[in-house]
């Protein structure tokens, strides 16, 4: 089986870096790409696509909430026009240079309560798969499965890609558990291992209440910034290579 594993990258800002990207970027099929609004520069953007390239990694457009003091993780109330030109700005900023660079994109992933808000309202979720579709209708949308984003890109024509996060804590449910309650991250190698292992044997998670919950994915997240991301990752990588799986870009895999 084909599994894509990816990661947010980019997460800097001037001088300033989130995560070892230059590590990363080696074990990963797909970077999200952070386009200046939540984190990430020009520059920062140029040197991460450069990488991906230079390595066959597959990238897409990270986009955010404009709060750079909140690293995206704040509410910010925008009209509809103003969430639609946010969005198509960021995505057109990483085209830009990625074609510069000979790369291109394949994938948009929202940030944070960008993603929130676009999973709890479907008037969101709508606005922003139908801007994706009229920018380029081969952007896949990466999901969580059975949301309003998921639901939405399949609206608009747009192929999408629902993800495991192999280190955020899922409720019985299978919402993520919120990062201020803790064991919402989880750090620890030899968990996250156990439950990629899980995920690959049955398709499910063990819920913080421990209680098994069916996740449909095809992608495998882990964050840049979680503590020991790198060694997480390549846990994650070995766990799905050992399984018999083959970690390749969802844009190989989808086309």
């Amino acid at each position: 089986m084909k599994i894509d594993l990816n990661s947010d990258m980019g997460e800097g800002f001037g001088a300033y870096r989130v995560g070892d990207d230059e590590a990363l970027i080696d074990v990963v099929s797909s970077a999200n790409v952070a386009c200046g609004f939540h984190a990430g520069d020009p520059v920062i953007m140029g040197r991460t696509v450069k990488m991906a390239k230079e390595r066959q990694v597959s990238i897409g457009a990270h986009p955010g909430l404009p709060d750079l003091m909140g690293f995206g993780r704040r509410a910010i109330q925008m009209d509809s026009a103003e969430l639609e030109k946010h969005l198509i700005y960021q995505i057109g900023a990483l085209q830009g240079i990625a074609a510069a660079a000979g790369h291109r994109v394949t994938h948009v992933s929202y940030h944070a309560e960008l993603g929130n808000m676009a999973v709890a309202d479907r008037d969101i979720a709508d606005l922003l798969a139908r801007a994706i579709a009229r920018i380029d209708r081969d952007l896949i949308v990466y999901s969580m499965p059975d949301t309003e984003v998921e639901r939405a890109s399949e609206r608009a024509g747009l192929r999408s890609l629902t993800l495991f996060l192999a280190d955020r804590a899922y409720d019985e449910h299978g919402a993520l558990v919120p990062r201020k309650r803790p064991n919402s991250i989880i750090t620890s190698s030899d968990a996250v291992a156990a439950r990629v292992r899980q995920f690959l044997d049955d398709g499910t998670v063990t819920s913080i209440e421990g209680k098994r919950v069916k996740v449909r994915a095809r992608s495998i997240l882990v964050h840049s910034d979680t503590p020991g991301a790198v060694e997480l990752a390549r846990t994650v990588r070995s766990v799905v290579e050992a399984g018999g799986g083959v970690v390749t870009p969802a844009s190989e895999f989808l086309a």
